[in-house]
Parts: structure tokens; sequence; C-alpha cells
């Protein structure tokens, strides 16, 4: 099982992280500061009964052969009347002449053997009657106090620190026992308390993603119910749901408005393009007509009714792609019948020789024939306008290359050339109505619809077309389902 670091990017996580963070914090200076009391205290304790035992035990040193005597009057005064573990030392002119401890029973009293570097802080410390604590190498820690003997010899008593130091580590243990419970009980509360907390937050987020998967771009589109309301509105969510929605609102009219623009100007494409088609066949054919009369015609007339038929045919021409692209726009459906791809490419590619022998053409066709579903006829213009664009485009000897093969469930159709490519400026636009190119590709005019027509028959036929485009290589690929 792989491993995964926990995500720390959501509000979510932040915010519980947060709360187990603070709580940590807090719960480190409360047990510091408990520590830190207890061990002051403990020490504190220790001082006073340093403070009590005085020097009756390192007095006693002085005089090894004799009865021992607390120096306080009483000569009975002995070793028994000290704790367990106290140490006594006797110091004279800085070297430790005299070191014993109380043993822990009644068998006497038991020297100690100290270090060099024992001896050293032993005698460093003064001599001011408070306690000072030091680490004796064989003993470990020891709470000290020295005071002046009677005889100009320094009087250490010492009590060892480990009961405080026990007691201070079981209290970090507990501490940390308690801590470290509160810690886990607060992290998973704060979580479960934090994810109520946002449940509203995360409806909003879910009605927003529901509205990011919606296809905004095109057609008529229902956006979904607004984000429930379930916070006050003087809340920080109860404000964001309240705009929210006020935007999906605004949004929502927006779409429709811009559908029914979309609609009228589709229906006034239509019927305009519709229109047109009887005026301008009138037109081309009156001047056709003119044109086969039998009299004599002067020169100025017959160029100027070969100018009329022309740009009649022209118009015609643009009037038809019009209607195609209103048709299109309106959802008709298309014709759904085998079409044999390989033979359309290379019709196209034949009539293409014909009309530019100025271009080299060259076919790359599979050995077997790549079937699609569709209307041959639309595809057949699909074909016919990406060869008229490269055709136009591209200066006389440029090499035209066009490719079929099936890959992967699919139909890809290629037409690559080697001219001066397309500008950068242009190529999120070319697919776009009325775009004309600039330069060397734009000579020779057009009406600019040829690449849209491309685009729109591509997209009736469920497929999609995309450009590469770079100076001495232009690629546009089709791809289109292959027939099931």
């Amino acid at each position: 099982m792989r491993w995964r670091r926990p995500r720390f990017h959501t509000m979510r996580a932040r915010l519980t992280a947060g709360l187990v963070v603070l709580l940590a914090v807090s719960c480190a200076a409360v047990g510091i500061a408990a520590v830190l009391q207890l061990g002051g205290f403990l020490t504190e304790r220790l001082d006073q009964q340093l403070r009590t035992a005085g020097t009756t035990f390192p007095a006693s040193l002085e005089h090894p052969g004799a009865r021992p005597t607390d120096h306080d009057g009483d000569e009975h005064g002995d070793t028994r009347r000290q704790a367990a573990g106290t140490l006594g030392v006797r110091i004279v002119h800085g070297t430790v002449e005299q070191a014993a401890r109380v043993p822990h029973d009644d068998g006497g009293d038991q020297s100690v053997r100290l270090s060099a570097a024992d001896e050293r802080k032993l005698a460093a410390v003064p001599a001011d009657g408070r306690g000072h604590t030091v680490v004796l190498s064989r003993l470990g820690g020891y709470r000290v106090m020295a005071s002046t003997g009677r005889d100009g010899d320094v009087l250490i008593t010492g009590l060892s620190t480990e009961p405080v130091e026990a007691a201070v580590h079981r209290l970090e243990l507990g501490c940390a026992l308690v801590f470290g419970v509160a810690l886990v009980v607060t992290g998973v509360a704060g979580a479960l308390w934090v994810r109520w907390s946002l449940r509203p937050l995360s409806r909003v987020a879910a009605t927003a993603t529901r509205v990011s998967e919606l296809p905004l771009a095109s057609g008529e589109v229902a956006l979904p119910a607004r984000a429930p309301r379930t916070e006050p509105p003087d809340s920080e969510i109860g404000r964001l749901t309240l705009a929210f929605n006020r935007m999906l609102g605004h949004v929502e009219n927006a779409l429709t408005q811009r559908q029914r623009s979309e609609e009228r100007l589709r229906s006034f494409s239509a019927d305009a393009s519709h229109e047109l088609r009887t005026p301008v066949a009138s037109v081309r054919g009156h001047a056709e007509l003119a044109l086969l009369h039998p009299g004599p015609v002067p020169p100025e007339v017959t160029r100027a009714l070969e100018r009329i038929a022309a740009e009649s045919g022209r118009m015609g021409a643009m009037v038809e792609d019009l209607l195609l692209l209103a048709r299109l726009d309106a959802g008709r459906p298309l014709e759904r019948l085998p079409v044999d791809l390989t033979r359309l490419v290379l019709d196209a590619v034949t009539d293409a020789r014909v009309v530019g022998p100025g271009h080299r053409w060259s076919l790359d066709l599979p050995e077997e024939p790549v079937t699609v579903a569709g209307d041959a006829h639309r595809l057949q213009q699909l074909l016919a306008n990406l060869l008229t664009n490269a055709r136009l485009h591209t200066p006389p000897g440029t090499e035209v290359r066009v490719g079929v093969e099936a890959r992967d469930g699919e139909a890809w159709l290629t037409v690559s050339d080697n001219g001066p490519g397309i500008p950068e400026e242009l190529r999120k636009t070319v697919f776009e109505r009325f775009v004309h190119g600039e330069g060397r590709r734009a000579e020779g005019g057009g009406t600019g619809l040829g690449l849209s027509i491309v685009a729109a028959v591509t997209q009736a036929h469920g497929g999609s077309v995309d450009l590469e485009s770079e100076p001495g290589a232009t690629t546009f690929t089709v791809r289109l389902p292959l027939e099931r």
C-alpha cells in the first residue's frame, strides 16, 4: 500500500491542524510551567531540609576519632538525626579533607571517594548559607549548602536531588500522557466540528462544480438549483451563499439573452441566405444570358457582364456557405451513411491537381479503405475547403501532402504543407467566421468561411479538428469516428 501524504491545502485540514497546533502549544506551555513550578518547589523544600539539618553531620567529620557532635551543645547528636543519603564534606584551605554520606542503615558513616573534578566543584561552592546544585560524577545530583565551621574550615551538607528528579519525571510523563490523549481527542472532535461547520460551504462548492461542468459556451444552458441558504444572512457563509446565488442569477440571465441573440442571428442568417439565393442566381443567369447574345456587344460591356457573372457566382457561393453554417448551427442532422474516406481524398486531390498545377500534391493512403459514418457531400466539401486553403495561401511550388489513417477507433485526415505557416496571432481564431489571413497566406482573397465550415462539419460528425503551424510546416488534422 502506497503511503499518501496528507492534504493540508483544504480549509478543513488547515483549521483542524491550526486548532491542534494551538492546543499543543498551550499544553506544552502548561506542562513546562507545571514542571518548572514543581521542580522549584521541591528544590526549595530541599533547601529547607538543609537549613534544618545545619552542619551537624559535616562537623562530626572534624575529629574522626571522637564521638560525633552537632556543634550546638548537644553532645549526643549523631548521624541518626540526619536523613539517609545526607552528604557531609569538610574543606580546609580549599582542599577536601573528609567526605562521608549517611548510610541507609545503622552500620555507621560511609566514606565517599570523590574525583578531582568533584572536589573542585565542592570547593567552589560559596559559604553563603544558600543552596546550590552540583552534579558529582559518582553520586549524581546533589543540593548542597556550605557554611564556615568553628575551626576556620568549610562544612558542606548535601541532599540528593534524585527524589526531586523522579517527581519531576513522573509529572512529565503524566503531562505527556494526558496532553497526548487530549490532543488526539481534540483533533478528532475538532475535525468533526469543522466538517459540520463547513457543510454550507461544501454545498456552495458542489453547486459551483456542477456549474463549471456545464457547456456554457454553446446552446441553451439550464443552470442547477441555487445553493441552499442554511446560515444566517449576516454570517460569512450566509453572505457568500447569497452573493453566489445572485451571481448565478446574473449568469443565467446573461446566457438566456445570449442564446436569444444567437437564435435571432441564426434565423436572420438562414432567412437572408435563403432569400438571397434566388436574386443572386437571377443576376448570374441574366449576365450569362447577355454574354450569349449573338449581336455585336462593345468590349466594355462584355467585360462588365463577365465581372457581374463572376461576382454573382462568388456571392452565390458565399450565400451557400452561410446557409450551410446556419443549418449546422440549428443542429439539423446530417446523413449517416458509410463513406469511403480514402476515395473522397483521392478524388479531392485529383481535382486539386487540375485547379492548382503549380503545387506539388502527394498522397499517403493506407492499403485498406478507411470508412466513416457521415454525409459524403459535406465531407467532400470539408476536404475541398482544406485543399483550397492550402492552395490559395501558399506560393506555387509548395508541397501539399494529404494523408488518411485509422488510429484508436478514429479516422485521422491530415493536410500539411511546407509553406510559410500561419502567424501566431491568427492560430487561435483561424476556425472562426470571416477570419482572413495576412501576408502571402491571404493572397487570393476568399470569404473567410472555409475553415469555419471545416470546423462546423467536423463537429456535426462528432469529430475534432486541430492546427499545428510553424514556418515551413503547417498541418490540419481532422479526427472522425470510424464506422462501427
